[in-house]
C-alpha cells in the first residue's frame, strides 16, 4: 500500500502549504511533456497527484490518517497506490494546484512553464464522502446473527433545489465566461490544454440566487436510522459495508459508503479463537484421575453437550467437540468447542480427607507419575 506522505516527501504533520510545495514540485520534474523520453513519467505523474488529491483535501486527509486507503475507495479514490486511472484526473489535479483561479495574478511557477491562465478544475463528478460508524454486539448476537439499528447523518442532497443549489430554475443563468461550455481554451507555446472555468467551475451555469434550505450548498444534513445486518460469526474488528450510504455525490456522482466497525463484548464463559469457540473447564483430583463424564454448556442452546474425560487427564489437557463452535462469517462451516481441563487441587481438607491422601500417597508409586519422574531423571545430571 502506497504512503502518499512518502511518494510526496513530507512529514505527516507537514502544512497544507508544505504538501502543495512537494506536489508542485515533484509534478513539475514529472510532468510527461518534460518527460517524452521518460516512459515511467507518466506512472509517476499520476502517483503524486493522486498523493496530493487526497492530501491537500482536509478531509480526505483526516479519512486517511485514521482509516487508511480502504476508507478512500468510496470517495472516488484508487486507494490502492495504483495512481489515477486516467491522465486527465491527474491534470485536472495540476491545473487546480498551479492554476490559482486563472487569469491576471496566477502561480508565477505555472506562468513560467506553460504560460499564464488556467483555471482550477476539481468539479467533475465524484463519489460522496464516505463514513465510519462503530457498533456493538453481544458475544451470542456475533455468534448467531442479527439486526442492528444505527442513526448516522449524512450530507444529503437537498430536496427544495434538488441539489442544483438555486432558489428556482428560473435562478440558473448561462454563465458568461465560458459561454455554458464549462472550459476554457489556452494555448502558450508547446502546451495546449483546455481548463475548468473559474466563475463557474465547469457546470457553465451561474446561480443568481441560491436556495433558502441549502444556501447554494445544494446539500443539507440528514440524519437517518440505518439497518445493519450483522452475519453469524462476526469477529471482534471486522468491517461491514454499507453501500450508499455515505454522502452525496459531487456534480452528479453517486454517494459514498458507510463503514461499519463491529466491536463484539466479551463473554463471561467462552472465548473465541477463529471459528472455534474456547471454554476452560475445572475438574477435582479424583474426576481426572478416574475419569468422568460432564455436561457442558452450548452458547446458542440450552441443551447441554455430554463430554467425556478419561482417566489421567492432566491439567491444560485440550478436548475438541467437532461442530459445536461458530460458524464461519463468510459460510465456510463452522468451528469446534475446545475444552481447556483445569485439575483443581483440593483444599479446605477435612481429618478423613487428609488420612485418605496420605495413605494414598504412601501407595504411590513412579508409574503413577510419568512426568514427574521423567523430569526428576533429567535433574539427575545437577546432583
Amino acid at each position: 500500500m502506497t504512503d502518499y506522505y512518502q511518494v510526496l516527501g513530507v512529514n505527516r504533520d507537514a502544512t497544507q502549504d508544505e504538501i502543495k510545495k512537494a506536489y508542485r514540485k515533484l509534478a513539475l520534474k514529472y510532468h510527461p511533456d518534460k518527460n517524452a523520453d521518460n516512459p515511467d513519467a507518466e506512472k509517476k505523474f499520476k502517483e503524486v497527484s493522486e498523493s496530493y488529491e487526497i492530501l491537500s483535501d482536509p478531509q480526505k486527509r483526516q479519512m486517511y490518517d485514521q482509516y487508511g486507503s480502504d476508507a478512500l475507495k468510496g470517495a472516488g479514490m484508487g486507494g490502492g497506490g495504483a495512481g489515477f486511472s486516467s491522465m486527465e484526473e491527474a491534470l485536472r489535479t495540476f491545473m487546480g494546484a498551479f492554476g490559482g483561479g486563472g487569469g491576471p495574478g496566477g502561480d508565477t511557477v505555472f506562468d513560467s512553464f506553460f504560460g499564464q491562465g488556467f483555471g482550477d478544475s476539481q468539479d467533475y463528478a465524484r463519489q460522496g464522502v464516505s463514513k465510519k460508524a462503530q457498533l456493538s454486539v453481544s458475544f451470542e448476537d456475533a455468534a448467531k446473527g442479527i439486526e442492528k439499528e444505527i442513526a448516522i447523518t449524512n450530507h444529503a442532497e437537498c430536496n427544495k433545489c434538488k441539489g442544483n443549489g438555486a432558489r428556482s430554475p428560473q435562478d440558473i443563468k448561462t454563465c458568461t465566461t465560458c459561454h455554458g461550455t464549462g472550459q476554457l481554451h489556452q494555448s502558450r507555446g508547446f502546451f495546449s490544454m483546455s481548463s475548468t472555468c473559474p466563475h463557474c467551475h465547469g457546470s457553465g451555469k451561474m446561480i443568481t440566487a441560491t436556495c433558502s434550505e441549502c444556501h447554494g450548498v445544494g446539500k443539507v444534513k440528514k440524519k437517518e436510522r440505518v439497518k445493519v445486518p450483522i452475519p453469524p460469526g462476526i469477529d471482534d474488528g471486522m468491517r461491514l459495508k454499507m453501500a450508499g450510504y455515505g454522502d452525496a455525490g459531487e456534480n452528479g456522482g453517486p454517494p459514498g459508503d458507510l463503514y461499519v466497525y463491529i466491536r463484539v463484548k466479551p463473554h463471561n464463559i467462552f472465548k473465541r479463537e477463529g471459528d472455534d469457540l474456547i471454554i476452560t473447564f475445572p475438574i477435582s483430583l479424583s474426576e481426572a484421575a478416574l475419569g468422568c463424564k460432564k455436561d457442558l454448556p452450548r452458547l446458542l442452546s440450552k441443551k447441554p453437550v455430554r463430554l467425556t474425560i478419561p482417566s489421567g487427564t492432566q491439567t491444560g489437557k485440550i478436548l475438541r467437540i467437532k461442530g459445536e463452535g461458530l460458524k464461519n462469517v463468510h459460510g465456510h462451516g463452522k468451528g469446534d468447542l475446545l475444552v481447556k481441563v483445569h485439575v483443581e487441587t483440593p483444599v479446605n481438607l477435612s481429618a478423613k480427607q487428609k488420612s485418605l491422601l496420605e495413605d494414598f500417597q504412601a501407595m504411590e508409586s513412579e508409574e503413577n507419575s510419568p512426568q514427574r519422574k521423567s523430569f526428576l531423571d533429567k535433574l539427575k545430571i545437577f546432583f
